[in-house]
């Protein structure tokens, strides 16, 4: 499907799962099913999950030549315990997490995610919900949008851009949204490489869809459903998801919480998890694939 629709790390996340025959792995993300194609062309079974239905119909079709070797589960996976229960599916050999906005996504005008397009304000990635960007945009009052945009975009100007926002209520489209924008950011911001909507769509896109509350709950989660050496990777494109993953696999990690002056350790808490450590896409990859190039993949291991 092009450049766009390419898994990335592809390569990186197979060598940190391992696939192999006798298997069972879950593409909690699947998408439109490229990662999950290459850990089922490498043996096993994989349990193809997605909040987006569209995603997992493309998912589908793409992965029919592989029969009951691919399983399919709409929801969030921050509802996997709950989802892999309802299937009687157990502990995993390997779980793998691609966080973000997917390709299909981002090129679908109408779903409103991309900051160049005419379409409706809508960002849902899973379109069964309520919350829309529209109603983000038009009714979230100026403290409430200055907080998502420092919290979840990192904005400096988040300040200058609320107000922005609201005097150019009501907004109805994507351009629209990055029209009141641009007109709101100081000319130093302007100036910037980047496009100057890119950090407030992103912001409201990650509100929309509670991204990063999803994130925080999934990955606890996910470390208990692995069997012992079984191991999760996980894929951020953005310093927010990394610190949540970096800090959750490191407390994963920890032993013994009892406080020093302790002779002997009586909580009994051991580690987890094991690092295996941190990668990123090589520079051919990102030349060839842009959406990759601030990508990091963290992987950790489960204890016996």
């Amino acid at each position: 499907m092009g450049a766009a629709h390419t898994p990335v790390m592809p390569r990186e996340c197979l060598e940190a799962l391992s696939p192999r025959e006798g298997g069972v792995y879950l593409d909690c993300t699947a998408g439109l099913g490229g990662h999950s194609e290459a850990m089922l062309e490498s043996g096993g079974q994989v349990i193809c999950l997605d909040r987006d239905a569209a995603a997992l119909e493309h998912c589908k079709a793409r992965l029919a030549r592989f029969g009951n070797r691919a399983a399919y589960l709409h929801g969030n996976y921050s509802d996997l315990d709950k989802l892999l229960d309802g299937e009687g599916i157990g502990l995993l050999d390997g779980i793998l997490m691609d966080c973000g906005v997917s390709s299909m996504q981002l090129d679908t005008p109408e779903r409103g995610f991309s900051y160049r397009s005419a379409a409706p304000l809508d960002m849902r990635m899973d379109q069964t919900q309520s919350l829309t960007a529209a109603e983000v945009v038009n009714e979230w009052e100026y403290r409430r949008l200055v907080r998502i945009l420092y919290d979840y975009g990192e904005e400096r100007y988040a300040p200058q851009l609320a107000r922005g926002i609201i005097a150019a209520r009501p907004i109805t489209a994507a351009d629209e949204l990055t029209e009141a924008i641009t007109e709101s950011m100081p000319a130093r911001g302007r100036r910037e490489a980047q496009h100057p909507a890119r950090r407030t769509f992103q912001a409201i896109r990650i509100a929309v869809n509670g991204e990063l509350d999803a994130l925080e709950e999934a990955l606890p989660k996910a470390i208990g459903r692995l069997k012992p050496g079984g191991r999760l990777a996980v894929i951020s494109f953005h310093s927010l998801e990394d610190r949540i993953v970096k800090r959750v696999f490191a407390e994963a990690a920890k032993g013994c919480d009892c406080p020093p002056s302790f002779p002997a350790c009586v909580c009994g808490k051991v580690p987890a998890v094991k690092s295996i450590g941190r990668f990123f896409p090589s520079r051919l990859e990102a030349e060839h694939n842009p959406r990759s190039a601030s990508a990091v993949l963290r992987v950790a291991e489960k204890t016996a």
